[in-house]
């Protein structure tokens, strides 16, 4: 079991990593986050 949370959580960490890549710098901003912060922030979604 834990074996595939671990797997779910990592896919849900890059999924998230590659949404917020996508985004604009304007459009990170209006977030208030810095592109240097997405793998930060990606984390504290799980």
């Amino acid at each position: 079991m834990n074996l595939i949370r671990n797997y779910r959580n990592w896919r849900r960490y890059r999924e998230t990593v590659n949404e917020l890549s996508r985004l604009s710098n304007r459009e990170l901003n209006d977030l208030g986050i810095n592109r240097g912060d997405i793998p930060f922030v990606a984390r504290k979604s799980l």
